[in-house]
């Protein structure tokens, strides 16, 4: 997964430059945005407890009404590795897990620039897929729950016990939610219009289960 991810920001990137050379110069600002990039998300809630931190890729395509406002749409894969720890104290086998989001978000860009320097707001709502999966393992009538089993694995229980035989094994959860932040750019004059971005984002979605809380910070490029 880590390499299609990799394959799929890279082809990304190629795409927009070669687009970006070809349309140059055309309109007093770009009517098209463009963005891509990776880093480092921090887990909150049960992301937290399940997962502690770890890594994601974003790639995002829109438009501007001006050099103030846009819009984009914009995907974001976020890894969801089970921490060692929860895996064998919760007896899960090879567990694995992501959240897959797509969203459609406002842009508004900071009128007055600090050289190179400038900054950004970014807003939006979309669509949230949390997946897990783990070797299959059945669990017996009367075996006490875990965490993870009732907040990410749907599993049934009563009193904080299986009341039915049941298997762990694969269960996704999708919801809507919502996502909020700014960075900062810095232009680049050797790539038409490209500046390099440094953004945090706090993105939320309602699973039914238990809400989902990540806080991406991410570098990159945007066009």
């Amino acid at each position: 997964m880590r390499n299609r991810v990799l394959f799929f920001v890279i082809f990304l990137g190629l795409s927009v430059a070669t687009a970006l050379a070809q349309s140059g110069g055309q309109s007093s600002f770009p009517r098209f945005n463009f963005d891509v990039g990776g880093g480092l998300g921090i887990g909150r809630g049960a992301v937290g407890s399940f997962v502690g931190n770890s890594y994601l890729g974003v790639a995002g395509a829109g438009m501007n009404f001006s050099r103030m406002f846009g819009f984009n749409a914009e995907y974001m894969y976020y890894d969801l590795a089970i921490r060692p720890s929860v895996s064998l104290s919760q007896s899960l086998n090879h567990p694995s897990g992501s959240l897959n989001v797509v969203s459609l978000n406002g842009i508004v860009r900071a009128p007055v620039h600090l050289g190179k320097w400038s900054a950004y707001g970014i807003v939006g709502a979309g669509f949230y897929r949390r997946s897990v999966s783990a070797s299959p393992y059945p669990l017996q009538v009367g075996s006490p729950c875990q965490p993870a089993w009732t907040q990410w694995w749907g599993i049934n229980c009563v009193n904080n016990f299986i009341v039915a035989g049941q298997t762990l094994s694969s269960y996704s959860k999708d919801a809507s939610g919502y996502n909020y932040g700014g960075g900062l750019t810095y232009r680049l004059n050797h790539v038409h219009n490209a500046k390099a971005f440094a953004e945090f984002r706090y993105h939320k979605a309602y699973q039914s289960d238990v809400k989902t809380i990540v806080w991406p910070l991410t570098v990159g490029l945007r066009w």
